[in-house]
């Protein structure tokens, strides 16, 4: 019975365990639909419920497994004493109802401590926080002055190391009030940009990601309001910044263009960022009709 009732623990760690592993080594895409924050407050919600549970379910006293009375009067076992006939010194060795469900859920808190720290580590060595002070500052003027030629006009970047603003508080990429001076970007995407413009370094979809928010929050600075119409700008622009960044005309296109299809794979929640049907070769919305390569 003990390990029917552990086996729901065990396998909710295992998940948990694999979710994040995913959730490191896996696609952006689900780092940036999952924060990894909201997954541990799961967990930490689930070792509380599984506390709670095992504490009001515990029994208060075990099972009397001795000679029952109908076994003594049959066979003539001689009556036991009660447990309330027992002196207090003889249970001392009778293990507290409580110190199982205790001990789950002090192995449950150092798991998730172990898998916080873990990611630590991780993004303190592989992410935005392992680039020098120094190239880290580069690169933000670097990033503000090509926003700053699609906004036209003085813009600034900054990436939000703390996370105040964008990613898990507001699951967003990047965010810019329309017509303003400042956008505020995810770690995660000024890493990959970081990666283009100084390592030469191009990560397929993420780093055409990294590139259109760049342009879409700069378009917003720039004036433009409605999202779908901003992206349409963002994806177009989009290539002449990756060629600025380093890329070839080829790549900087075909990154465009893989934004392009994505875009309209995207779920119900991002609606407002589907591009319509005039954003096309000729369409409304090109930003230079003349040329036959869209965007």
């Amino acid at each position: 019975m003990e390990q029917r009732e552990g086996s729901p623990w065990v396998w909710v760690r295992v998940a948990l365990v694999l979710f994040v592993l995913a959730w490191i080594l896996g696609p952006h895409e689900l780092r940036d639909g999952v924060p990894i924050l909201v997954v541990f407050l799961i967990a930490l919600g689930l070792e509380v419920h599984f506390l709670v549970g095992a504490l009001r379910g515990s029994p208060r006293r075990p099972p009397d497994r001795g000679p029952q009375e109908i076994d003594r009067d049959r066979y003539g076992f001689e009556r036991e004493p009660d447990a309330d006939e027992l002196d207090d010194d003889e249970d001392w060795g009778e293990p507290a109802p409580y110190a199982a469900p205790i001990r789950r859920f002090a192995l449950g808190l150092g798991m998730i401590a172990a898998l916080v720290g873990a990611i630590w580590i991780l993004e303190g060595r592989t992410g935005w926080s392992s680039v020098p002070g120094d190239r880290r500052a580069e690169a933000v003027a670097r990033f503000s002055d090509e926003a700053s030629r699609l906004a036209e006009k003085p813009v600034s970047i900054r990436c939000d190391e703390a996370r105040d603003y964008v990613g898990a508080v507001q699951h967003a990429d990047g965010v810019a009030i329309v017509g303003g001076d400042l956008a505020i970007l995810t770690p995660e995407i000024c890493h990959d940009l970081y990666r283009v413009a100084f390592d030469g370094e191009v990560t397929g979809s993420r780093t055409g990601r990294a590139i259109a928010v760049l342009a879409h929050e700069a378009w917003h600075l720039r004036g433009v309001g409605d999202e779908a119409t901003t992206e349409c700008y963002a994806l177009q622009s989009g290539v002449e910044l990756g060629i600025r960044l380093g890329l070839s005309e080829g790549t900087a296109r075909q990154l465009m263009r893989q934004q392009l299809t994505e875009n309209a794979l995207r779920g119900a929640g991002s609606i407002e960022y589907r591009i319509t049907s005039d954003c096309r070769d000729g369409g409304r919305l090109d930003l230079d009709p003349g040329d036959a390569g869209f965007p």
